[in-house]
């Protein structure tokens, strides 16, 4: 560790209050906070800020405006998709969001309401967000696509006011129109809506449905433009839903005041990205990337983000994303490691890659799942620029393990994202809570009070917070994976600790690829695993006991267990894995081995469980994973 690193990293430890009270300088207050942390009698009993206010989308949009530098790029929207390209200016952001707040209020949003948004990667769904940022509302966004049972279970848990919508998204070459998924949602949800607003696009217009439906323009024609309100920093910002290990999902929660003082810090600190620079977070904003690093994190500091409807490879070729970087002059680029894997597996050589001017680019950021140092390695040898591995989660929002490349470089390790960021007390213990020692595998735990910016709950649900990451280690969260630290304090994670799964760095359980699989009238029980793949990090496979009597092809069964979790989860789980057999492995009280099916999936070494009720059935699933061609 370096100097400067180890003294920042003493600092937030011994006096966060100090540390994060200089932070906060950096963002603007409609009233000063009264505290920087103030702490309750229970170590997960924290608030960062309090009785401070201020507005999120004031602070990336208006004050931005006010300074000067209006006519500044905003936001580079560039859609190969639909063959379409624009520049917004922090002028028209700000016109925008003004006039959609205005149209939300004219629907009935109110501050403290919830709003679903559920939208493609257009200009649009930013002006969604930062529209509800500026009155109050708390957004939750889905990804744009989601099956409708999916999207049905986060309105019944968000209990949206209204959603936002448009009426498609376009996937490659093909048009996907949201409307009637939307509509199948609303249909199967409890929760009822005062509203949708929804945004027409050109590639298909939606049919709406009076007096329910609005269409989105004509909303703003009517509307005035709304100010931006005062709110609590402990208000929530947004909402935003992750995998549970029950398959439920998880809304987490994310606050005003702390997020923008840790994002602000990020953007210098991590990413060395500022004023009127570049930053390109390729990814969506259905998921926690697209929240903090292509709307929130690049706005707030004034810098222009690009907002990308596209893919790595097909859109049209594997030199898409080489192209934006030199067509924006991008500075800071960050993207997921299974995105590389596909431009690396299409352009082995590079020879794309030399096609286009990437100068501009001074770091390469991967995140979203564990980058295998293959990767890194090819990565950084083709661009000749950092390549920079960075762990975190949805639950935290923002880095715990980074390499800080606007005040601290160090060296890089494949396969570490580097030491922990100041404010994050890292470490790795075993099952009774004590430290490991170096390189030794244990659970990843942080210290209590985590820094601002992470997740402050689970909407409407308290205990499940806690006992999900409290409790388990008191004084710790519980971050779910495991690894180890080397001398160094290099950081390396290696698995995660429950059964979520990471797909192309789409964290998705595996109960409820299970409950999906168990919906099929042929479908006893089932155990769904994540296997190792090259491309994707992981891909979902199943294993399915049947019914008695069914009379079923194993080819038939394939199709329609395949279309089945296609329809209820969606295309992003990427389940093409499956096959039925006589018995699953279990335990003599029921639970099924999945770590052990893991290991045999992955050709790794295993012990029989002492548990096990019949070891026959584990010679069961190596006979099915090479029969299915994933065992060696």
């Amino acid at each position: 560790m370096t100097q400067l690193r180890k003294v920042m990293a003493e600092q937030a430890a011994s006096n966060p209050q100090q540390f994060w009270g200089e932070a906060a300088k950096a963002v603007d207050w409609a009233s000063p906070y009264q505290e920087v942390l103030t702490q309750g009698e229970q170590a997960h009993d924290y608030q960062w800020f309090s009785g401070g206010k201020l507005n999120t989308c004031y602070n990336a949009v208006d004050r931005h405006v006010e300074l000067g530098r209006g006519e500044q790029a905003a936001i580079y929207y560039d859609s190969p998709v639909t063959d379409s390209r624009e520049t917004i200016s922090y002028n028209q952001l700000h016109r925008e969001v003004k006039r959609l707040a205005g149209a939300l209020q004219d629907l009935g949003v109110t501050q403290g309401d919830t709003v679903v948004i559920y939208m493609p990667m257009i200009p649009q769904t930013t002006y969604a967000m930062l529209a509800c940022a500026r009155i109050g509302a708390i957004h939750s966004v889905v990804f744009g696509g989601f099956a409708a049972k999916e999207l049905a279970t986060r309105i019944d848990d968000a209990k949206p006011k209204i959603v936002i919508s448009a009426s498609c998204g376009v996937e490659g070459a093909k048009v996907l129109p949201y409307k009637p998924l939307l509509d199948e949602a609303l249909n199967l949800s409890a929760h009822s809506v005062d509203a949708c607003l929804i945004y027409q696009r050109e590639q298909c217009q939606a049919q709406l449905q009076a007096p329910r439906d609005h269409d989105w323009l004509d909303c703003c024609e009517r509307a005035s433009d709304a100010d931006w309100v005062a709110l609590d920093a402990t208000h929530p910002l947004y909402i935003l839903y992750t995998s549970g290990t029950t398959g439920t999902p998880k809304g987490v929660v994310r606050d005003n005041g702390g997020h923008a003082v840790a994002l602000t810090w990020s953007m210098k600190h991590i990413y060395d990205v500022g004023a009127g620079e570049v930053f390109w977070a390729a990814s969506d904003v259905g998921w926690v990337v697209g929240h903090s690093y292509i709307v929130y994190g690049p706005l707030l500091v004034g810098a222009t983000t690009v907002v990308y409807e596209g893919k790595p490879v097909g859109t049209p070729n594997a030199g898409a994303f080489w192209r934006v970087i030199q067509d924006y002059s991008v500075k800071s680029f960050f993207t997921a490691p299974t995105a590389i894997r596909a431009i690396k597996r299409e352009d082995p050589n590079g020879d794309w890659l030399s096609q286009y001017d990437t100068s501009s680019l001074a770091v390469l950021f991967l995140a979203g799942e564990r980058c295998d140092p293959d990767t890194l390695h090819w990565a950084g040898e083709r661009l000749q620029k950092p390549v920079v591995d960075h762990w975190w989660q949805t639950e935290t929002g923002w880095s715990i393990c980074a390499n800080m490349m606007g005040s601290d470089p160090m060296p890089v390790k494949a396969g570490s994202p580097c030491l922990a960021i100041p404010g994050y007390q890292v470490s790795v213990v075993d099952e009774s809570g004590e430290p490991v020692e170096p390189n030794a595998q244990g659970a990843v735990v942080i210290k209590l009070p985590l820094p601002p910016g992470t997740l402050t709950g689970l909407w409407g649900n308290p205990e499940r917070f806690y006992q999900g990451y409290m409790a388990r280690y008191p004084g710790y969260y519980l971050s779910g994976d495991a690894g180890y630290m080397d001398e160094d304090g290099y950081l390396y994670i290696m698995s995660r600790l429950d059964d979520i799964i990471n797909v192309a760095g789409h964290r998705l359980s595996t109960g409820r690829f299970e409950e999906v699989l168990c919906s099929h009238p042929a479908v006893a029980e089932a155990a769904v695993i994540g296997v190792h793949d090259n491309l994707k990090g992981q891909l979902p496979l199943g294993l399915v006991v049947l019914k008695q009597g069914v009379e079923l092809s194993e080819d038939a069964l394939q199709q329609e267990l395949i279309s089945l979790v296609r329809e209820q989860v969606g295309a992003v789980a990427s389940f093409k894995l499956v096959s039925s057999i006589p018995r699953l492995p279990k335990t003599r009280s029921g639970k099924i081995l999945r770590a052990t099916m893991r290991k045999i999936a992955d050709n790794q070494s295993y012990q029989t469980p002492a548990t096990i009720e019949d070891p026959s059935t584990l010679q069961l699933v190596e006979q099915t994973l090479h029969q299915m061609g994933v065992k060696d």
